[in-house]
């Protein structure tokens, strides 16, 4: 089952998506939902990830920033670090 949905676009992204669908040998409705099906996909993921990383802060399961500086600047070396795990800080 499929539905029809209107929307404006610039003129530029128009003629984009004509361009890319001629060379694909697509039609320009396909290109456009596959383009947003990957872009829901993507933002879905992130906001679920961005919402459990504020529960976990907001129950006080942090990581310091000097932790994962520590963590970010071993990547590529020798002694690469293992992922620091969040802790519980301490209420004030």
């Amino acid at each position: 089952m499929s539905t029809i949905l209107t929307l404006r676009v610039k003129n530029e992204l128009k003629e984009k998506l004509e361009s890319l669908a001629e060379s694909t040998q697509r039609s320009k409705s396909f290109l456009a939902t596959e383009a947003l099906e990957r872009y829901i996909e993507l933002e879905s993921w992130q906001v679920a990830h961005i919402k459990k990383g504020m529960k976990q802060a907001e129950q006080g399961q942090v990581i310091s920033g000097e932790e994962m500086d520590r963590w970010l600047a071993s990547w590529g070396t020798a002694k690469e670090l293992p992922l620091p795990k969040p802790r519980k800080r301490p209420r004030r």
